[in-house]
């Protein structure tokens, strides 16, 4: 079974493929993706890699948590499920019914 990491503390200039090259060391590498900004592109300073197997991914993380990679120490561990953001309702109290940053998604 796959296990799937959040690499944090990247570099801006870390890119998927380097995430990639690093985590092969350890094991198959399934996918590996640095997240980044919607608008600019920019990396977001942290990523996601999936390793085919739970030992290998294990493996991973005891390997590069809190090694320097490209000059930083990274922090590497289980990635979490994604929490459901804005399903809720509330919130905007005071702002005009308007929750959120003021910005529009559409």
């Amino acid at each position: 079974m796959a296990m799937k990491i959040y690499v944090g503390n990247l570099t801006f200039q870390t890119t998927s493929e380097d995430l990639r090259a690093l985590f092969a060391q350890v094991g198959a590498v399934e996918t590996a993706k640095v997240a980044e900004d919607r608008e600019t592109g920019r990396s977001r300073g942290f990523g996601f890699v999936e390793m085919s197997s739970r030992e290998d991914g294990e493996a991973a993380i005891t390997r590069f948590h809190g090694q320097d990679f490209q000059g930083r120490a990274l922090t590497v561990n289980e990635a979490r499920p994604r929490e459901e953001r804005g399903s809720t309702g509330g919130g905007g109290g005071g702002r005009g019914g308007y929750a959120g940053s003021g910005r529009s998604s559409w």
